[in-house]
């Protein structure tokens, strides 16, 4: 009874979730179909204190429209605040430590660079014929549109070959500048989110930047002016996981991203945006540097899932100073430690943990949550032992190291 509605705020579908700018702006999004294959997302800021000064001034704008390839589309946004980090809680990957000097990082606008230079190429060709990417090298040939022949194709193939030529001739080109850009306007703010290119299934992660002149409101409902051959936005940067991405958390001080993923089978190739690969019952966690795009450590491994890559759901992780935590459909939540990337525990459940999360006031005292219905508290061994020590307390918690 002591609430009172400050805001309605539109998010279709559920899975974008959603998440707050600031203190007084929040991210929701909003799925257009195009087609069966194709869509469009678009995020909205809004303004979480509408009531009735919304009559004069606005409460929601528009940040970007981006189109959604092979239906897939945008899902869990969050923010990543790179004020912070400068002054990271944890440096992760050594600078002895060999690492590949080219990151995982890939413009959306393509699949490789060897695409890159194809389509370059492309440009000064005749006018009578327009060459359409593929994975396969070797069946480019067959997909040279002219006024010869023409390779057959399917409805969904047609559709997904307009879209894209549509992407790459209407739309706003990508910041290059996001690295460079990062040591003098250290106040950037990165959007992140799940999205594919390749099938429906969430297997990239999409970057964009949010810059100064978007964390505001005011101005145009539909945000800045687009020319015509800006109908959409491009993202800045993806990252290709490889596998089926269940689940995402940032860590405390916004550099690094913790990401739960199933993998799929190495060298496949996905033919059918319909039908993605199938993907492994091992629950790898990957982790990515926001400053350098670079994945950094050895990937946390311990949990498994068993749920079909066509009904795959989240499992959601938390990331504290020292700790990271995520939830399994093997019954169990499971505590790993940032620094030595090692297995601390095994929380048991009756049925599957889909979410957890650690306190914010205590990094050592964690909630997970179950289809068995309950909500579980744990404490770890060191705050057990002082608990313990202390006369008339009633245990309300379970220990970490527990064989329950």
């Amino acid at each position: 009874d002591d609430f009172t509605l400050l805001s309605r705020v539109r998010n279709k579908p559920y899975d974008v979730f959603g998440c707050w700018l600031n203190e007084t702006h929040l991210i929701s999004g909003n799925l257009h179909w195009i087609g069966n294959m194709t869509s469009c997302s678009v995020l909205w800021l809004n303004k979480a204190y509408q009531d009735i000064e919304s009559e004069n001034i606005n409460v929601v704008k528009r940040l970007f429209q981006l189109q959604n390839l092979n239906a897939s589309t945008i899902r869990t946004v969050m923010v990543a605040d790179c004020s912070r980090h400068d002054t990271p809680d944890l440096l992760l990957g050594s600078e002895g430590q060999p690492c590949d000097p080219t990151p995982r990082v890939f413009d959306l606008g393509s699949d490789s660079e060897d695409e890159v230079c194809s389509r370059a190429k492309c440009r000064t060709e005749s006018p009578g014929e327009v060459t359409v990417s593929s994975q396969d090298d070797g069946q480019r040939e067959g997909n040279v549109f002219s006024n010869g022949e023409q390779p057959l194709m399917d409805e969904k193939q047609i559709e997904a070959r307009v879209a894209e030529l549509f992407l790459q001739a209407k739309k706003k080109p990508a910041d290059m500048t996001l690295l460079s850009e990062q040591q003098t306007n250290p106040d950037k703010k990165y959007l992140i989110f799940t999205t594919g290119s390749l099938t429906y299934t969430p297997h990239q992660i999409g970057i964009k930047q949010i810059l100064p002149q978007h964390m505001t409101t005011s101005g145009p409902v539909l945000g800045e002016e687009r020319s015509s051959n800006e109908f959409f936005d491009a993202l800045d940067y993806t990252i290709d996981v490889h596998g089926h991405i269940i689940g995402m958390g940032l860590s405390p001080d916004h550099r690094y991203l913790y990401v739960n993923s199933r993998a799929w089978p190495k060298g496949c190739i996905i033919s059918d945006p319909m039908n993605p690969p199938p993907i492994a019952e091992e629950i790898d966690i990957h982790v990515f540097d926001l400053k350098t795009m670079r994945e950094v450590t050895q990937t946390l491994r311990a949990h498994t899932a068993y749920t079909p890559n066509d009904e795959c759901f989240f499992i959601f992780l938390d990331v504290s100073r020292d700790y990271v935590a995520s939830g399994a459909e093997d019954r169990h939540g499971y505590i790993w430690d940032r620094h030595y990337n090692i297995c601390l525990a095994k929380l048991q459940h009756e049925d599957v943990v889909n979410s957890v999360a650690f306190s914010p006031m205590d990094q050592e005292m964690l909630i997970t949550a179950s289809d068995d219905c309950t909500l579980k508290v744990w404490r770890s061994p060191r705050i057990l032992r002082i608990v313990s020590n202390k006369p008339n307390r009633k245990k309300l918690s379970f220990f970490w190291l527990s064989k329950k």
